[in-house]
């Protein structure tokens, strides 16, 4: 009987670590998800920290974002430019 009592109580020992093991797995993906959360927020914030700095000072920038502020005064130019080529094949 005893060698049952063991193999009962090694069974019952294994299913709490199992057990625990999938709870620690739960929430180390929950807490993986909120810190993406976290780091979305502060990438949409930053996005819309800069696009309010262009708006404000994009024809006038402070001398470090200079190129930056080129940058997307150039890449607005091409947009413009590919879409009146777009237009263009589509013979509108």
């Amino acid at each position: 009987m005893e060698f049952f009592d063991k193999i009962g109580e090694t069974l019952s020992t294994k299913g709490k670590e199992v057990s625990d093991k999938a709870k620690d797995m739960a929430e180390i993906v929950n807490l993986k998800g909120q810190i993406h959360t976290c780091e979305e927020l502060i990438r949409k914030r930053y996005t819309e920290i800069g696009k309010i700095y262009y708006e404000k000072h994009g024809s006038t920038p402070e001398e470090e974002y200079i190129d930056a502020c080129r940058d997307i005064e150039n890449a607005q130019n091409a947009i413009i430019d590919l879409e009146t080529r777009l237009k263009e094949l589509k013979g509108v």
